[in-house]
């Protein structure tokens, strides 16, 4: 195993351990360790990226981890096409936020503390996607969801953010019980979890059935939908997908580094990773495909209202997740992982973009007081458009590049869950670049709305804050190009490069077809931003008077559906009743303690009341004794 392959996981690991035990005494330069480490990594990554570039492929166990008769699970890496890809999205981006984080963060109580948990981040999900096995990615899988605890609830004295740090860490739960079931078949049936021994022999359970409730069910079909759980609740899909907004709560670095690099994309990831499994279930990449356009509408429509900056962007990473999964359910793996790749760039942007508009209003979050910031904050302003134009799908920008390979393979699948993804996937283009410009011009554009006391404190962030904004505004504009297609005179590399991992299916389109498709997708991306432009720039009375006109619908979509209130009254209240009421008061208290508690209470009691009979008088002696002979001679005559 090449040193520089161990180094991109452990340097982080070794970041967060000393950053933790001496970061303290180090004090306000603690930054410097996490940052030379992540850096470290990513040259690490480009390293490894460069290998696979050439055709090797490193698939390596490193120490035996868990042996228990038959079962047998190492450490190993695993580092090809796909690997590499996910290595240089997760360490760039990390690195980005680190450095973004010493101009964010400074001056935060528990500074230290902060980066610590970014190397731990770092390196959970870089043992995620290098694994070679379903229980180092699991493992992975669950060490990026305990960060994104500690993370999300950083400021732990803020109940809305501790709460949202659990929430995240409990839903995700549900997913991941569903995951381990998969997993559990996977070994019962192959007999091992190593990508290499399961994926050679996924044949052997084709046309295999389960007997479940009653019913003969495709083997395949299960295993690859318990699978798919875990990732419905890692990438933040319908009916799992409502951690996601209330993530927010923690720091901005945080929202960038979850929404772009790493957790959220670990569901994606699963399953281009299991593409061999998912491929010998058709009705499970068809549900993909539908969950993944309902969840695209769904969260975009709820992005339409919303009022907190950071929420806009959280919704939008819900809704571009989806285009991924769409992208994976019509078979093109190598078009999702190409969105997770651009979507890393232009969305850590908007998020950082965020950040700095906060940073800037020092801490206001509601665009109903921002406006205007243009000219206040020039730099953030350009970057910030970048993002946008990238995830609107206008070309040259690489968001461009990768929604519109997707909607082309889904148009081109021939089924019916392909086409209904399709067209899903074309007005939720329209809604996002309506949306995204929305953002823009209600914080950029227009008159200040907030107070004069705001006015004349904001400010341009500071040089540390702006650089990453800078490298991944390049990012936003140039990711794409790896992917240009053949009709537009590329030769569409990203394809080629992944196909010895993902393969990639034929489209079934002319190029006359595709060209139309094209434009078809970047009108609509224009048609969003027109819209958004005539509504809040040019007649900005229109959206307060459609609020006012459909109060219900406006309400409905600003209480994101009223999910939430939903799954508070179904599932949280009857759950935290029988905690309470039930398994607190009845098992804990009346049972468990009745019974510790219940025991020494009686012996202590009984042995008081004998204490009574030691009184010290012979006559009460000898009466007692006369009495236990009279009772004996009693007992022996009725027998």
């Amino acid at each position: 195993m090449p040193i520089s392959v161990l180094a991109i996981p452990l340097l982080p690991l070794a970041a967060f351990v000393l950053t933790l035990l001496f970061g303290r005494q180090i004090g306000t330069k603690v930054h410097w360790l996490p940052i030379a480490a992540v850096l470290g990594s990513f040259c690490c990554a480009v390293a490894a990226f460069f290998r696979t570039l050439s055709g090797e492929i490193i698939n390596q166990d490193v120490y035996l981890w868990i042996h228990s008769d038959a079962f047998r699970v190492s450490v190993g890496f695993l580092v090809d096409q796909l690997t590499a890809v996910m290595l240089l999205v997760v360490t760039s981006v990390s690195a980005l936020v680190h450095i973004y984080s010493v101009g964010y963060m400074k001056g935060e109580e528990g500074y230290y503390r902060f980066f610590a948990y970014l190397s731990l981040f770092t390196f959970s999900m870089l043992m995620l996607v290098m694994g070679n096995n379903f229980m180092q990615l699991f493992f992975g899988w669950e060490a990026v969801g305990l960060c994104s605890y500690l993370l999300i609830g950083f400021y732990f004295e803020k109940k809305s953010a501790s709460d949202a740090g659990k929430k995240a860490f409990i839903v995700n739960r549900f997913g991941d019980f569903g995951f381990l079931l998969g997993m559990l078949l996977v070994y019962l049936q192959f007999g091992s979890l190593h990508y290499a021994d399961v994926f050679g022999k996924a044949q052997q359970i084709s046309g295999m059935s389960l007997h479940l409730l009653g019913m003969d069910v495709s083997l395949a079909t299960v295993i690859a939908m318990l699978l798919f759980c875990g990732a419905i609740g890692k990438s933040a899909q319908i009916p799992l997908h409502v951690w996601l907004p209330d993530a927010m709560e923690g720091p901005t670095p945080v929202s960038a580094l979850i929404h772009a690099a790493t957790m959220v994309t670990a569901g994606v990831f699963l399953v281009a990773r299991c593409h061999v499994l998912f491929a010998l279930s058709p009705f499970t990449l068809h549900f993909i495909a539908v969950l993944g356009a309902v969840t695209a509408l769904f969260a975009a429509t709820i992005a339409l209202v919303q009022t907190d900056i950071k929420r806009v962007v959280a919704y939008s990473t819900v809704s571009q997740l989806a285009y991924m999964f769409i992208a994976c359910g019509v078979g093109a793996y190598a078009a999702g992982i190409f969105h997770l790749f651009t979507h890393a760039f232009f969305k850590a942007l908007l998020f950082l973009g965020c950040g700095s508009v906060i940073l800037g209003m020092h801490h206001e979050q509601d665009l109903k007081y921002m406006g205007g910031l243009k000219k206040l904050m020039p730099v953030t302003y350009l970057t910030f458009l970048m993002a946008s134009l990238s995830i609107s799908g206008i070309p040259p920008f690489a968001g461009f590049y990768s929604k519109d390979e997707i909607l082309l393979m889904a148009f081109s699948s021939g089924s019916a869950a392909g086409r209904f993804a399709y067209l899903i996937g074309l007005f939720v283009a329209f809604l996002t670049a309506f949306y995204s410009f929305r953002l823009l011009f209600l914080v950029f554009h227009g008159t200040f709305r907030g107070s004069e006391e705001q006015k004349r404190h904001v400010h341009e962030s500071s040089p540390v804050v702006l650089f990453p904004l800078a490298l991944l505004a390049l990012g936003a504009i140039c990711a794409g190009w790896f992917g240009i297609p053949e009709a537009l005179g590329g030769s569409n590399h990203w394809a080629s490069f992944l196909e010895p991992v993902l393969g990639e299916p034929e489209t079934h389109v002319s190029r006359p077809l595709e060209l139309g498709l094209m434009l078809v997708s970047v009108l609509a991306g224009l048609g969003g931003i027109a819209l958004a432009w005539f509504m809040y720039c040019l007649k900005p009375d229109i959206a307060p008077g459609l609020a006012s006109r459909f109060p219900g619908l406006y309400r409905v979509l600003f209480h994101k559906y009223y999910v939430d209130e939903f799954y508070q009254r179904a599932i949280v209240q009857p759950a935290l009743w029988l905690a309470r009421s039930v398994l607190l008061k009845g098992v804990d208290t009346r049972g468990i303690e009745g019974v510790v508690n219940g025991v020494p209470h009686f012996f202590g009691t009984l042995a008081q009341r004998l204490r009574l009979l030691q009184d010290g008088a012979v006559s009460h002696y000898l009466a007692w004794m006369g009495g236990g002979v009279l009772l004996l001679m009693a007992l022996l005559l009725v027998r």
